[in-house]
């Protein structure tokens, strides 16, 4: 396996003098840049002729992630070739948010081969339901079997919350799109972690009246009114200020396992609020704020959960949160660097800031976080 990174702005244009020579049918570039450079559709088409055999996936975010460094107006891109892994490339349309769940069961049919390792995702950030497109995947779960792990992200827009654009060769630039790869092979390995460090405050109270992702009263009360009540002088910031308090629900006072939730826009008609994943009725729900300390040191939890026992090459893929950088402000770099610190020394890393984090937990292959670092660590044998 061979990485190689290098990026993009449209002052400076690429920092490679010449792209790596790593073409080939089990190479797989990753590409994560800002969202207002999906318009420019030359820049990517220049990757692509660069690369006419290689497999390709992107999309927009809230801020890239290069080693250990965050910028923007950029994109970043991670050329990975493998040795003995095969790869396989799916690109579906969520037409409609409702259509999440088939899109997660189609995923995973169009994937599911044997020595299916893990899958990798990519989607629309705006357009669907993170938690109804995963609860599609673990619905074909008999298909590829309970060690196969999932992870990726959701789009960003930075805090405009606008437009978001996922990217393959198959689709090009597109919206209200899926992107995934599948990798295959005994020789393929992947580690996967994932922290927050948030901290609650205020009453724990309970969600009485919910559908899906969009949440309408806590403890009968109308939703929106009530969380306006703590964001005061805020409140006419939303939605981009509620990305500083998000939601941690649980099922009962017995679960221990907090689920982070961030809001992707709100409805003043009826006083709802529209999260990245799903808000069960009847669960708990208690805001949450930020702990700088704990946010960092959060990241470096999250690196240190991957093991540092490999002698070969390291290629990391980190996925936070905008909510993450929002608070951290001057600091975001901090956590990224926390994160390259608990890796090996030879590890590679890109990444990107986006609207929600794929990651497993435990008891699951599959979770969607918000709020939170993950970490998607690559090798082969």
């Amino acid at each position: 396996m061979k990485t190689e990174l290098f990026t993009y702005t449209a002052k400076q244009g690429w920092s490679a003098e010449t792209f790596p020579d790593l073409d080939s049918e089990s190479t797989l570039i990753l590409i994560f840049g800002s969202s207002k450079l999906g318009t420019n559709l030359e820049v990517f088409q220049t990757l692509l002729k660069a690369y006419p055999t290689s497999l390709f996936l992107g999309c927009s975010t809230s801020g890239e992630i290069f080693q250990d460094s965050v910028i923007d107006d950029s994109l970043v891109v991670a050329v990975t070739k493998f040795e003995k892994t095969k790869l396989r490339v799916v690109s579906l349309p969520i037409p409609e948010t409702e259509d999440s769940f088939k899109v997660g069961e189609k995923i995973v049919d169009s994937l599911s081969e044997n020595k299916l390792k893990h899958i990798f995702l990519l989607s629309d950030g705006l357009h669907v339901n993170g938690t109804e497109l995963l609860n599609g995947i673990k619905n074909r779960g008999e298909l590829v079997g309970g060690n196969v792990s999932v992870s990726g992200g959701l789009a960003g827009d930075g805090t405009k919350f606008s437009s978001t654009w996922v990217f393959s060769r198959k689709d090009l630039i597109t919206d209200r799109q899926v992107v995934a790869v599948g990798f295959y092979g005994d020789d393929f390995n992947v580690q996967c972690g994932s922290q927050g460090g948030w901290d609650t405050f205020g009453p724990e109270r309970t969600i009485t009246k919910a559908y899906k992702n969009i949440l309408y009263e806590i403890d009968g009360q109308p939703a929106l009114e009530l969380y306006k009540r703590y964001l005061g002088a805020r409140a006419d910031e939303l939605p981009a200020s509620a990305l500083l308090y998000p939601l941690a629900i649980r099922k009962d006072i017995n679960d221990s396992n907090r689920i982070v939730r961030t809001i992707l826009s709100v409805n003043e008609a009826d006083q709802s609020m529209t999260f990245a994943g799903d808000i069960p009725e009847n669960w708990r729900a208690q805001l949450m704020t930020a702990n700088f300390e704990r946010l960092i040191d959060g990241a470096s939890t999250a690196g240190k959960s991957i093991s540092s026992k490999h002698q070969q090459e390291v290629f990391s893929i980190a996925i936070s949160c905008v909510g993450r950088r929002l608070v951290l402000g001057e600091r975001t770099e901090e956590e990224v660097e926390a994160v390259l610190e608990m890796l090996p020394e030879n590890t590679k890393q890109i990444g990107f800031y986006s609207y929600g984090e794929i990651s497993p937990v435990q008891f699951s292959n599959c979770e969607l976080h918000n709020q939170t670092m993950t970490l998607t660590v690559l090798t082969e044998n």
